[in-house]
C-alpha cells in the first residue's frame, strides 16, 4: 500500500513511539523534536512521487491524440512512463523497497542530527523504523476492507 498525505502524521507517530519504547534505542533529547525529522522526510518522498505523476500527465497529454488514435489504454501507459521516468526522479515504486529505502533515510536523519543513540547495529534501528512504517499501512488496509465490508453488507430497514 502507497503511503498517502493523511497518513504522514500517523506514520511519524507510529514511528517515534516505537523508538521510544524500544529497548535498544535511547532518545538523547525530547521525542517530540524527532517529530519535523521524520515528518519531513515522508513528505518530500512524497512530494516527489507527485512531481513525478505530474511529469507523466503532461507527457500523456501532449501525445493524447496519438494514443486515441492507437488506442492505447490510458492507465497502462501511466505505468509504463512512470517507471521509465522513476529513476530520474528519484523515486522507488516497489513498495517494501520504498519502505526500506525510507527507513534508511529516517535513521541518517536520526542519527546526524544526534537525537538518538543505540548499542545495536545500525540495520537493527532500520529494521524497528521499517516496521513501524509496514506495520501502520497493514493495519490501516486491513481496517479498510473491514469499514468496505460491512457497507456491503449493510442493510437498509424497508
Amino acid at each position: 500500500m502507497r503511503i498517502k498525505l493523511p497518513h504522514i502524521p500517523y506514520i511519524t507517530n507510529k514511528i517515534m513511539l516505537d523508538i521510544a519504547h524500544s529497548s535498544f534505542v535511547e532518545i538523547k533529547d525530547n521525542i517530540e523534536k524527532l517529530n519535523p525529522c521524520i515528518k519531513q522526510i515522508l513528505e518530500d518522498d512524497l512530494m516527489n512521487e507527485r512531481k513525478l505523476d505530474e511529469r507523466v500527465k503532461e507527457l500523456l497529454e501532449q501525445q493524447e491524440d496519438e494514443m486515441e488514435l492507437m488506442q492505447v489504454d490510458r492507465k497502462n501507459m501511466f505505468w509504463l512512463v512512470k517507471k521509465k521516468l522513476a529513476p530520474e526522479f528519484g523515486v522507488i515504486l516497489n513498495s517494501e523497497d520504498r519502505h526500506n529505502h525510507l527507513a534508511h533515510r529516517i535513521l541518517e536523519e536520526l542519527i546526524e542530527n544526534d537525537y538518538i543513540n543505540f548499542v545495536v547495529s545500525e540495520n537493527r534501528v532500520k529494521n524497528l523504523i521499517f516496521s513501524s512504517i509496514d506495520d501502520y499501512l497493514k493495519i490501516y488496509e486491513k481496517l479498510e476492507d473491514e469499514v468496505y465490508e460491512k457497507i456491503n453488507n449493510y442493510k437498509t430497514k424497508p
